[in-house]
């Protein structure tokens, strides 16, 4: 019987201390093999069919979601989702955000030129809904730093005035406990905690759509895609599928295999790893006298005013991130304590 331990092993051997999931996650074994197998039969003229993938890859995403794969739209782009929810909004509607969000979450309400959107700190979003607030989006967890949003009390506020909610799970989806059944849309790009290849996205609707209109609708938004390729779409998918971008075919087949290893890990057990190891890293700052941005239970760690070493650590073999002058380290299941103490040795010099 396989252990956690041992299937991590199995499908990752970084070359080095590998810190940056926040930015990219890598690709487990299983999903590279799927990605060369996809290639290698495109070239020889016998390709694969990889729009079962798409499925296969949808259904895994909905399970982990804890919604129905009905309720699921695949595609490539958080910002495109957004742009999506955007253009249902009617003119002069509220849209509450958090201040220094990710662009992809909070840009495509900017520039509809016509909607209201206000900003405030993150800690602040609950109580700042209010009559005539239309939507509140927000991520789950902030790209930048980690602070992980309070989303029951954001759902709870949403709904005592009559409010939508957006999440965004980028940072999240994969590590974190989260039900997208319990906000009105959510999106995620996979290419991070999830560990798919670039080109995986997915948003999750309300069984009644939440208003939504299918605008860019291409012949795989119809109820029979094969038979909707010429002309205007004669039914379109009676499921969120009515929603899909035409898909990248090479990232779905890789991205099947990285969702369902997730899937087979538990995402309980990778949690308490990420968090464990971020732990240990908070405390050896503490060690050195040095201060991480306060971001409990996140795996994302940003520490203020180090941002400057992170090319001093890449030459090392470190890889983190530099976000707004803080240095980003972020921990994922195929990291190890050696991985947190080498990070805490090269940062004591």
């Amino acid at each position: 019987m396989e252990t956690f331990e041992t299937l991590v092993r199995a499908e990752f051997a970084p070359k080095n201390t590998y810190l940056n999931t926040a930015s990219t996650g890598l690709l487990p074994r299983r999903t590279v093999d799927a990605l060369r197998t996809a290639v290698e039969a495109a070239a020889a003229g016998r390709p694969t069919d990889m729009f079962s993938d798409v499925e296969a890859a949808r259904a895994c995403f909905a399970r982990l979601a804890r919604v129905p794969a009905g309720r699921v739209a695949a595609g490539a782009s958080v910002a495109v989702y957004t742009g999506l929810i955007a253009a249902s909004l009617p003119a002069g509607a509220e849209v509450l955000t958090a201040e220094g969000d990710f662009s992809s979450v909070v840009n495509p309400f900017h520039v509809r030129g016509d909607l209201k959107v206000r900003s405030v700190p993150l800690e602040q979003i609950a109580e700042a809904v209010r009559p005539g607030t239309a939507l509140v989006a927000v991520s789950a967890a902030q790209s930048a730093n980690g602070r992980i949003a309070d989303l029951a009390a954001i759902r709870a506020a949403a709904r005592a005035h009559g409010a939508r909610t957006y999440v965004d799970a980028s940072q999240a989806a994969g590590w974190l406990d989260f039900d997208a059944g319990a906000y009105d849309y959510t999106a995620a790009v996979a290419f991070k905690w999830l560990l798919c290849p670039r080109g995986v996205a997915f948003l999750t609707v309300p069984e009644d759509f939440g208003g939504l209109s299918p605008l860019f609708a291409g012949w795989v938004a119809g109820e029979r895609p094969w038979d909707s390729t010429y002309g205007p779409v004669g039914e379109l998918a009676r499921s969120a599928r009515r929603f899909d971008e035409s898909p990248a075919l090479f990232s779905y087949a890789g991205g099947r295999r990285s969702l369902e290893l997730v899937e087979e890990l538990g995402v309980e057990a990778v949690r308490a790893h990420d968090l464990g190891l971020a732990e240990r890293f908070r405390d050896g700052l503490a060690r050195l006298g040095v201060e991480a941005l306060p971001a409990p239970g996140s795996p994302i760690v940003s520490v203020p005013g180090l941002g400057h070493r992170q090319g001093e650590l890449s030459a090392a073999g470190i890889e983190t991130s530099d976000r707004a002058g803080s240095l980003r380290a972020a921990f994922h299941l195929y990291n190890t304590p050696a991985d947190v103490d080498r990070l805490l040795d090269v940062l004591a010099g």
